[in-house]
């Protein structure tokens, strides 16, 4: 039986409960049909915002319709709402993982994505509080998302959603984490102004509002100097996955789209693995041929190595081939694509996998993200770790003036995957207030401004040599200084604010009893 609103005149509160507010966690009605549409809308909007959709003013849709969802059911319901909204939000997003193990994309969504987001509707309360406990609950949801399992599998989240709207500048102050919050706290605002509470709704989209100006306008200092950079990208066939006999034909790819350059440029860069071979670079033709071509165009080229270390083992670098044939700064890369450079608990999978699993496992990097070019420092995040901002952060605090992602996406499925990482090149280039070029075997291929505008983009499998002079940026900002801690914060905060009132509560009638 529900207790009057009355009985609780020392609610600390008031302003922020709703109709139902006095509906307990563990109490409240069931799940209903319309509520279970609600969910799915909510995670299908999500879902639709992300790329390569990128209806990005769905993503506040979708957590306003979450927040409606949750109010005055009980914890079963609840955690139903967000499993229903887990698999519309990740179901469709991640695709793309069904060619490469259907097993692991339907425990991945069903299991993985529907049980945190279950777990986040579960813990979060059923009353007025959800306004503000949601979005922070999401936050920490992404927080885990970026560290675990595995490392972490940073997809889909709700701040890729974001890098074509307004609240991209956000980033530069907080990072992914905070511009997710403040997609979620539009999406609160919008709930709260369906229930008529516009004062409240009106104060977080002012709140918002200023950090996203306060993003544009913080300064990032006068170039140091400026660097034209020619990204090769060698083109063939969406799909193309690693074989003894494909190897050499990409390389090919590349050494001939290189060939094509007439203008001066300062730095030449290649993607991922586009030179895959078994023994040492040092000693290989490949490094013979990228020579004569460096020593052409008077410029060193970055380009990503692939090397067998042993029959389990192989290594995935990014070195620089200078004009006079030596080679230097390598960097190996760090943050590993579990299930596609490497088998975590491979004891546990193989038997149930078998020639599904990659055969061999990248060795993990220990070195610095940033490499040396002649021309200033550029920081490196190979393929898969411009997911991670940290691992940006690590090059720029190294020095780097410049962003290199260097990548692979030829062996993906659809274009999910390279489409949500041109928007994470987007957030890193606002996140470090640096220029980052982005290169791909067969696309995408872009120049991304510290402003998160994107230039010459290439189309999938096209062979093309974008080049572009940049400025080369030393200035730092508070997300390459403090990363995810704001956003951190504020979520922690909120949710001490929404559940310290219950807490003090049930000590007190405790202590009573």
């Amino acid at each position: 039986m529900d207790v009057p609103a009355a009985a609780h005149p020392a609610d600390p509160h008031p302003a922020d409960r709703t109709a139902d507010a006095d509906v307990p966690a563990t109490a409240g009605r069931s799940l209903t049909v319309l509520t279970a549409l609600a969910a799915l809308a909510a995670g299908a909007c999500i879902c639709l915002a992300l790329p390569p959709w990128g209806w990005w003013p769905l993503a506040p849709i979708g957590v306003a319709l979450f927040i409606w969802a949750l109010g005055g059911h009980s914890t079963r319901a609840r955690a139903g709402v967000g499993w229903l909204v887990g698999v519309a939000w990740f179901g469709p997003s991640t695709l793309w993982m069904f060619q490469l193990t259907a097993p692991g994309y339907v425990v991945g969504v069903l299991v993985v994505w529907g049980g945190m987001l279950a777990l986040v509707a579960a813990l979060c309360p059923p009353d007025g509080r959800r306004f503000v406990a949601l979005p922070a609950l999401l936050v920490l949801f992404e927080w885990f998302h970026i560290h675990a399992p595995f490392g972490g599998i940073p997809l889909s989240m709700l701040a890729t959603a974001q890098t074509d709207g307004p609240l991209l500048p956000v980033a530069r102050v907080g990072g992914a984490l905070l511009l997710g919050l403040a997609a979620s706290a539009i999406g609160a605002a919008i709930a709260l102004a369906v229930e008529r509470r516009y004062r409240t709704a009106a104060l977080a989209v002012v709140a918002v509002l200023a950090v996203s100006v306060l993003g544009a306008l913080w300064p990032l200092g006068s170039p140091v100097a400026q660097v034209r950079i020619a990204a090769v990208q060698g083109g063939g066939p969406q799909g193309t996955r690693y074989t003894s006999a494909e190897a050499p034909l990409v390389f090919e790819r590349h050494l001939q789209a290189t060939r094509t350059i007439t203008g001066p440029v300062d730095v030449v860069v290649w993607p991922e693995n586009v030179v895959n071979i078994g023994g040492p670079f040092s000693a290989s033709p490949e490094l013979t041929q990228m020579t004569i071509e460096a020593r052409r165009l008077k410029a060193p080229i970055v380009a990503g190595i692939v090397e067998s270390v042993d029959a389990d083992r192989f290594a995935n670098y990014v070195i620089v081939v200078h004009p006079d044939g030596t080679i230097s700064d390598r960097y190996d890369k760090k943050r590993r694509v579990p299930f596609g450079e490497y088998v975590p608990m491979r004891w546990l999978f193989e038997p149930i996998a078998g020639s599904t699993l990659p055969p061999r496992d990248q060795v993990p990097g220990t070195g610095t993200a940033v490499v040396r070019t002649g021309h200033g420092k550029m920081a490196v995040a190979i393929s898969w770790e411009v997911f991670f901002g940290r691992r940006i952060r690590e090059g720029v605090r190294a020095g780097g003036q410049v962003v290199l992602n260097p990548t692979n996406g030829s062996s993906y499925w659809l274009t999910q995957v390279q489409t949500q990482q041109i928007a994470m090149s987007q957030l890193r280039a606002v996140e470090s207030g640096r220029w980052l070029a982005q290169v791909s075997p067969t696309g995408f291929s872009a120049f991304v401004s510290p402003q998160g505008a994107v230039h010459e983009r290439t189309d999938v499998s096209e062979q093309k040599v974008i080049t572009r002079t940049v400025d080369r940026l030393d200035a730092t900002t508070p997300a390459q200084a403090t990363g995810d801690l704001f956003a951190a914060l504020i979520a922690v905060g909120g949710l001490a604010w929404v559940f310290a009132p219950n807490v003090r509560r049930r000590l007190t009638s405790r202590r009573a009893a």
